[in-house]
């Protein structure tokens, strides 16, 4: 009996469908859109779907952030500022990661389906955390890929509810590296945290 790829063996039709925000994806030709998805007229096995999505997807960016940035770069245009007005999207960036680096803020970890400590230690398991900057208009959330040996899960198994967890490991918001720094208290899962830029 030989062996076999299953790479090889996908025969599966693909379509490449696309949302309202102008991102791509493939999916089985022979099984309905999933919601808010539609089809671009292109079907085919999945690497000439998959080739044809990177050929015209040039632009990453939702289309609704790039409709904001034209209008904010034809509005610099027309006031006669020019390159003032152009610059303000990526201040508003900077200072987002500035605020969130300025001292300790209350932070909370997210955690999916039930805020327990079962969720919390899968989530340590898998050294990736969502913590929550609570602070800001509509709060924060970032996925946080932790330090090796952060957030020491027996520290949790011996004290149960008791307790502070440190937790510390590096992201990219705004296209900067940062590191994230927070305390959390093992009874509310909220506590304070920062970020450092790296």
């Amino acid at each position: 009996m030989s062996w076999h790829d299953p790479e090889e063996e996908d025969t599966t039709i693909y379509k490449v469908v696309m949302n309202h925000e102008e991102q791509y994806s493939i999916w089985p030709a022979d099984r309905e859109n999933p919601l808010g998805w539609q089809d671009v007229g292109k079907s085919g096995p999945k690497a000439e779907c998959l080739s044809y999505i990177e050929e015209v997807w040039t632009d990453m960016r939702p289309l609704s952030l790039r409709k904001r940035m034209e209008e904010e770069a034809s509005r610099g245009r027309d006031g006669g500022e020019g390159e003032e007005t152009l610059a303000e999207p990526e201040e508003e960036e900077d200072d987002l990661v500035e605020r969130l680096s300025r001292g300790d803020q209350p932070v909370e970890v997210s955690l999916h389906p039930e805020k327990d400590l079962q969720a919390l230690k899968e989530s340590l398991e898998r050294g990736y955390v969502h913590i929550k900057f609570t602070g800001t208009r509509g709060g924060t959330e970032l996925g946080v890929k932790l330090d090796a040996g952060s957030g020491g899960l027996d520290e949790i198994d011996s004290e149960g509810h008791a307790g502070t967890l440190h937790l510390e490991g590096g992201l990219t918001l705004n296209y900067k590296k940062v590191r994230c720094i927070a305390d959390i208290d093992l009874k509310t899962f909220e506590g304070r945290g920062r970020l450092e830029p790296v």
